[in-house]
C-alpha cells in the first residue's frame, strides 16, 4: 500500500482535507476499507490544528510523518498568501528530494510554490486566487482553466470539489480505472468531469454595470445580443463610425467591440444552457451566433467544454 500523508496546517480548509480522506482513507462500500493507500494526517506537530470552519482538528503526527510518505498532499488554507513556516517548507523540499509525489489541492498550491516545488512547472489553483498566485510566483506556469494538472511527480488541482477530481485521477493512475470508477460511484460523483474549471469562472462580461457614454447602447445589446449582427451594426446603433466606436470601447469598456459582443453572446448562451431545455440550435440563434458550430467554438474557448457538457455540469 502506498503511504499518503496529508499536511494539515493551521487554517486548513476541512473540505479540501475531507476530499483527500474520501479518496485515500475511506474505500468504497459500507465497510470503508481503504484500497491501495494508507492515509495519515499530520500537522506541524501532533496535537490541535486550528480551522476556519468553526471547529478544531487534532492530528496524531507531526512533520516527521512526511519522511515515510510516498505521496504528500497539501490541502488549502484559509489565508494562502501568508508566509509558510520555514520548517514546513524544508520538510516539503526534503520529501520531494527523496522522490515523494507532491500534491496540492485548491490553494494548497501556494504552499508548494513557496517551497519552490512548482518553479518552471505547469500548475493550477482556485480560479479566484489565480491573479494573486501569478503575481507572487511568476516562475510557475499557471493554467487558470485547468481542473487539475498531472506533471508526473507534482500534481495540483483547482478549487474545492476539483480536489476530489484530482484524487480520483491519482487513484486511477496508481491503481486502475475500475478502482477509480468504483470509488466515484460510492462518493456519488462522476469518475471524470468534462472540461476544466474555466466553465465555473464567472464570465468577464456576464454582470455588466454600464457607465459612460456607451451605457445605453451596451445595455440594449446585452439584453438581446442577437439583435446586433456585427460590429458595424453596433456602431450604427451607437450612432457613430466604427473607428470612433473602437476608440470609445477601449476607453470605456477596456476591450474591443468584437470581443465584447462575442462575450455577450457566450454569456447569453451559458444562461440559456443553465436555465432552459431549449435545443442547442435555438440557443445559438437566440444568443446571436450564426450557427451551432460558432456556439460550440466560442463556448469551448470560454469554458473548455461543449454545450452538452456545460449543461450537465452547470444546470440549475
Amino acid at each position: 500500500m502506498k503511504r499518503v500523508v496529508a499536511l494539515a496546517l493551521d487554517g486548513v480548509m476541512t473540505y479540501d482535507l475531507a476530499c483527500v480522506v474520501q479518496a485515500f482513507r475511506h474505500g468504497p462500500g459500507k465497510s470503508g476499507e481503504p484500497v491501495g493507500f494508507d492515509l495519515r494526517t499530520c500537522g506541524v506537530r501532533p496535537g490541535p490544528v486550528w480551522t476556519p470552519n468553526g471547529f478544531e482538528l487534532r492530528v496524531e503526527y507531526g512533520l516527521d510523518a512526511l519522511e515515510a510518505a510516498d505521496i504528500v498532499v497539501v490541502p488549502g488554507i484559509g489565508l494562502p498568501t501568508l508566509p509558510t513556516a520555514p520548517e514546513v517548507l524544508d520538510a516539503l523540499r526534503a520529501a520531494a528530494g527523496r522522490g515523494a509525489i507532491m500534491m496540492s489541492v485548491c490553494v494548497g498550491a501556494f504552499v508548494l510554490a513557496q517551497a519552490g516545488l512548482l518553479d518552471g512547472r505547469p500548475a493550477t489553483t482556485h480560479w479566484a486566487y489565480c491573479d494573486e498566485f501569478a503575481g507572487l510566483f511568476p516562475a510557475v506556469k499557471l493554467d487558470p482553466g485547468a481542473l487539475y494538472i498531472d506533471d508526473g511527480d507534482v500534481l495540483t488541482s483547482a478549487g474545492l470539489t476539483a480536489s476530489l477530481d484530482l484524487c480520483l485521477h491519482v487513484v486511477r493512475r496508481e491503481l486502475s480505472v475500475g478502482a477509480a470508477a468504483e470509488l466515484a460511484r460510492w462518493n456519488v460523483t462522476s469518475p471524470h468531469r468534462e472540461g476544466g474549471q474555466a466553465q465555473y469562472i464567472p464570465d468577464a462580461f456576464g454582470d455588466n454595470d454600464f457607465t459612460g457614454g456607451l451605457a445605453a447602447t451596451l445595455a440594449r445589446v446585452a439584453a438581446d445580443p442577437a439583435a446586433v449582427v456585427n460590429v458595424s451594426a453596433l456602431a450604427n446603433l451607437a450612432l457613430m463610425s466604427e473607428r470612433t466606436l473602437i476608440r470609445r470601447f477601449k476607453a470605456e469598456v477596456g476591450t474591443t467591440p468584437r470581443r465584447w459582443l462575442e462575450a455577450q453572446r457566450t454569456a447569453r448562451a451559458r444562461e440559456l444552457l443553465e436555465t432552459t431545455d431549449l435545443p442547442v440550435e435555438v440557443i445559438a440563434a437566440r444568443a446571436g451566433f450564426g450557427s451551432v458550430t460558432a456556439l460550440r467554438s466560442h463556448l469551448r474557448a470560454a469554458t473548455g467544454t461543449t454545450p452538452a457538457g456545460y449543461r450537465r455540469s452547470l444546470r440549475r
